[in-house]
């Protein structure tokens, strides 16, 4: 029985990846963003420019991503805005990095619950040709969040291949 639940549950994960890139709830332009970034994964060519719209409180109100890239890119980035919209940019910062924690295989299924849908790429660091895929959407949304924190208005764009 135990052999049969976890088939289920990675056939979920299957779905929930395939729904996020064939159906992305977020994919589009916004048209007055606060925030613009270009990330890249020059090891697979995935290409996303993340936006986001963040209100007077520091609340991210909106999200969107354009651009290419494979299945995890795109369902990544995806589950990430649902995740985050709607939250502070310390809460959005402190998501991001209990996703990369759980993409290093350091936290309990408890901890990753906060993590809605993205938890279900939890088994991605089994394919480590992937694990850079899924983090593209994460490591832009820290880099624009972090680098932006003094102005907190602004828009910058450019190619960060050091840390996809």
């Amino acid at each position: 029985m135990d052999g049969l639940k976890i088939m289920d549950l990675k056939a979920l994960y299957q779905e929930i990846l395939n729904e996020h890139n064939i159906h992305p709830n977020h994919k589009g332009v916004l048209e007055h963003p606060t925030f613009t970034l270009q990330g890249v994964n020059p090891s697979c060519g995935d290409n996303i420019y993340l936006q986001l719209l963040m209100d007077e409180n520091g609340v991210i109100t909106d999200g969107s991503f354009n651009g290419s890239g494979c299945a995890v890119s795109q369902a990544s980035v995806d589950m990430m805005l649902d995740t985050i919209i709607g939250k502070t940019k310390a809460e959005a910062l402190r998501l991001a990095g209990l996703f990369m924690d759980m993409i290093q295989g350091k936290t309990s299924d408890e901890q990753i619950e906060e993590l809605d849908e993205a938890a279900s790429l939890k088994n991605i660091s089994f394919m480590p040709a992937r694990v850079k895929c899924a983090v593209l959407g994460w490591h832009t949304m820290q880099e624009m969040l972090t680098e932006n924190a003094s102005s907190g208005q602004g828009s910058v764009s450019h190619c960060d291949t050091g840390t996809c």
